[in-house]
């Protein structure tokens, strides 16, 4: 079986490409889908199995193109026919060139397109580090599409409602276009033959087999991407696409090599679904040597398999696809050998998931339930990592943004019958001083038996920004004996965990100066609970400063959008640090700003709005900065 990728931006039109393509030769096999998500289409062409694997469109559905990628043979790339649409194809253009695999653009929507193609191709050109080269010219009559050329053989080919294209005559109109385009087609792969060199310099006519010959080298070794066109809804154009895969997209041999990296790789998961009554299913792809039931992959034993057509087999050859049943060990965003499981290459691993909400169940009961299920949900979704908030304990979820969180809710709610509510974080604040104090306690408790006692004089003090928390002692003479200096540094400590406001203090130098201690009633207890309550004391009368965190975050984002971001930004009450093209990325910037924590959720959904769903940020903390109480009156 050979294995390709259909990806794209929303509404270009993939799953209408994806059917188009299946129902080519005969019908297509059955689909099989991860709602919202992808979905695998199996289909025969001109006798040899084939599966397109369908990404959905969205930001928020990038991560699962990656594991697509590994498991696939090559990529089509589905783009709108509009010049001014090319950046939406930005993030799918840079996930194809970081995974180095050959890639084919479709530009779909041909009938409806009022630029040139070659705008569309040169718009795309700004995004893609590879050289973006024609394949075909388009035919037109009054305006519209009515055809293509096909620049290797020269045919010309005209467009049936519904039906494979028409071979006529190359009109004579289309004569000089034709020339001047295959010239620069044959130019860009002869950068890549010397033969083909050769002969254009010495002004030979080159033959179509052999221009053939040298794409498929071309594409083989992802020297460049070949830009073809057409309507997938009246099924124009799809035919020389599906033509072109046959003969030019590599074997499973290439996609092997791709993902082996020192280590013995049998096979890779590329979907993965929750299904009732089944449990955890992953679609895998056998990469090399047998992967069957019973057998050891991934460093357990292979539960049953069903074949992509959903007929029940038990092996699976280097090339074929099956959905592996009962096999728990298995998860999404991993390849496996033998003996055990290696993460996928970074190319293939989702975006920071930098959306964040809170959740806790509508139901008391169903809070046990609700850990398990999202340990579920995550062995099936890369992007969904799970943590706790730090000051209520509820549970955190990063996530790719709204749509991803709408999709996790609802499958909490159908799979598993849990209802959750979700929230924004609280932030994350601190408390600091801004004045020295010092404090004399003295703890002494006498109620029958051993009595408790402690005496300590502490200094509380500031520490610049990013200080923490240090604590000294200064005491002499043996005023509070060695072995009670930790007992107090203990207190302090708990007392610094929280404070005026409920929140943890930092940036304070805690010093013990001097003290008392009782031959018999001092103890560790005594001077624990000391040095705590004089602490306490120290910053009641210091007066609490809140601390909010700042975030440095690097903004990955087209170009064109790149000024755009400077009044997003500051909005936010952001320091903007400056902005400089991304290395080895071509037509990205990267946008970096010092950025409030509080402001993080906002920044998703902004951004979002601000670069069409494009741009994508990570964070690294930075530093804690003077809040103004008035900013964070909720909290």
């Amino acid at each position: 079986m050979r294995v390709f990728t259909i990806l794209g931006p929303s509404q270009s039109g993939k799953s209408t490409l994806a059917t188009a393509l299946a129902n080519l030769d005969s019908a297509a096999g059955k689909r099989q889908e991860v709602a919202g998500v992808a979905a695998l289409q199996p289909f025969l062409f001109m006798g040899e199995d084939w599966a397109a694997i369908d990404i959905a469109g969205g930001a928020d559905n990038l991560a699962q193109a990656g594991p697509a990628l590994a498991a696939s043979d090559a990529a089509v790339l589905c783009v709108p026919a509009d010049a001014g649409a090319a950046v939406l194809s930005a993030p799918y253009l840079r996930k194809l060139e970081e995974a180095g695999i050959p890639a084919f653009i479709f530009v779909n929507r041909m009938d409806q397109a009022t630029d040139r193609v070659a705008e569309i191709v040169a718009a795309l050109q700004a995004y893609c580090s590879h050289n973006i080269i024609l394949r075909q010219v388009p035919i037109r009559e009054d305006g519209q599409v009515v055809g293509a050329v096909d620049l290797i053989s020269e045919r010309a080919w005209q467009y049936q409602e519904g039906k494979p294209s028409a071979l006529i005559e190359l009109p004579v109109a289309m004569y000089a276009r034709e020339q001047e385009a295959r010239t620069e087609l044959l130019e860009a792969l002869a950068d890549f033959d010397d033969t083909l060199l050769e002969e254009l310099i010495e002004d030979q006519k080159v033959m179509a087999e052999e221009a053939y010959e040298v794409a498929t080298k071309v594409l083989q070794h992802n020297d460049l991407i070949p830009a073809l066109m057409g309507s997938a809804e009246h099924k124009n154009g799809i035919l020389r696409l599906m033509k072109s895969l046959r003969h030019e997209a590599p074997d499973v041999g290439v996609a092997l090599e791709r993902l082996s990296r020192g280590g013995k790789v049998m096979a890779v998961g590329c979907m993965a679904d929750l299904v009732k009554h089944l449990g955890k299913t992953v679609m895998v792809r056998a990469l090399d040597g047998s992967v069957g039931n019973g057998l050891p992959v991934g460093g357990a034993t292979l539960g049953s398999l069903t074949g992509v057509g959903s007929a029940a087999i038990t092996r699976l050859t280097p090339g074929d696809m099956g959905q592996a049943v009962k096999s728990d060990h298995l998860n999404l965003g991993y390849s496996y050998g033998p003996d055990g499981a290696a993460p996928l290459p970074d190319w293939a691993q989702p975006r920071p998931s930098t959306f964040r909400r809170v959740i806790t169940p509508v139901h008391e009961r169903d809070d046990a339930r609700l850990s398990g299920a999202l340990e579920r949900l995550a062995e099936i979704d890369p992007a969904l990592v799970v943590g706790q908030e730090e000051a209520s304990g509820h549970v955190l979820l990063s996530l790719q943004g709204p749509l991803h969180m709408r999709r996790i809710k609802q499958a909490l709610k159908d799979e598993f019958g849990v209802e959750v509510e979700e929230g924004p974080v609280p932030p994350a604040l601190r408390e600091t001083i801004k004045k020295s104090v010092q404090v004399h306690y003295r703890h002494r408790k006498q109620s029958g038996g051993a009595g408790q006692f402690a005496d300590v004089v502490i200094e509380v003090k500031p520490l610049p920004r990013g200080g923490g928390f240090v604590f000294e002692e200064t005491v002499k003479g043996g005023a509070v004996p060695k072995n009670y200096i930790p007992s107090v540094e203990a207190g302090a400590c708990e007392a610094l965990a929280q404070g005026l406001n409920g929140h943890p203090v930092v940036d304070v130098c805690v010093t013990l100066k001097d003290g008392k201690h009782h031959s018999v009633d001092s103890s560790d207890y005594a001077f624990r609970t000391a040095g705590k309550n004089a602490v306490r004391e120290a910053l009641a009368e210091a007066g609490a400063v809140l601390l909010q965190p700042i975030m440095r975050v690097q903004i990955h984002v087209p170009s064109v959008f790149t000024g755009g971001l400077v009044p997003v930004v500051s909005g936010m009450k952001g320091q903007i640090l400056g902005f400089e093209a991304e290395d080895g990325v071509a037509g990205w910037d990267v946008f970096e700003t010092l950025l409030p924590m509080s402001a993080q959720d906002d920044l998703c959904n902004t951004l979002a709005s601000a670069t069409r769903g494009t741009g994508w940020f990570s964070t690294d903390f930075d530093h804690y900065e003077e809040a103004r109480r008035a900013d964070f009156a909720e909290a």
